[in-house]
């Protein structure tokens, strides 16, 4: 798979585009969530977590670079930005609610549905921080998401690739009419797209 790329003098992500049918205008034709790769991205992240007492301790221990309440708060509409994932217990919603405006811009804004807001911190973090990959649709009904490195093995590639897809076909929101995943392209990061074949999506839906 990869070996067909022109490579690049880094290790490159490989990075799957699908395009759906859906009206991405619509609120409840929306695609979104997490996903955990069999064989991960090649990726950490930096998670920070809203949290307190045994939960904050547990969300520690399991590799967040940060862990607070009103005074992480603070530093982030301060200017702080060192992190690429936030977590929050339910409970500590009332602190991040007013960090919308500067959190939900740059896609950091925690949510029930990508798995960024739940009572098990600790679990989350480690999933985070080990890669689980977010994705969205955007408003031309295009899904985006890195699959892994170049230099992964191939055979790990195709894997990681054909688990998403078979979690992509349980994604077809109610309202969405037709075939759902009309093409798809993957390619490396310097790299053109290249084509896929996806009509076994549509045999198999």
């Amino acid at each position: 798979m990869s070996k067909q790329l022109k490579a690049a003098k880094f290790d490159e992500s490989m990075e799957l585009h699908l395009l759906l049918g859906v009206d991405a205008k619509k609120s409840d034709q929306q695609v979104r969530g997490t996903f955990v790769f069999p064989h991960g991205i090649g990726k950490s992240k930096r998670v920070v977590c809203f949290a307190e007492g045994p939960n904050a301790q547990a969300a520690r221990d399991a590799g967040a670079v940060e862990v607070g309440g009103e005074e992480l708060a603070k530093k982030i509409e301060g200017g702080w930005f060192d992190f690429d994932v936030v977590v929050a217990h339910p409970g500590m919603m009332r602190v991040v609610g007013r960090l919308g405006k500067v959190l939900g811009p740059k896609g950091l804004m925690p949510n029930p549905k990508e798995g960024s807001v739940t009572a098990n911190v600790a679990q989350a973090v480690g999933e985070f921080g080990r890669g689980k990959a977010k994705y969205r649709v955007d408003d031309g009904s295009n899904l985006h998401v890195v699959f892994g490195k170049r230099s992964f093995p191939d055979k790990n590639l195709e894997e990681n690739i054909l688990a998403f897809l078979d979690h992509v076909k349980t994604l077809k929101p109610s309202n969405a009419k037709g075939t759902f995943v009309l093409g798809g392209s993957i390619c490396s990061t310097m790299s053109p797209g290249v084509t896929l074949d996806l009509g076994f999506l549509a045999a198999q839906a």
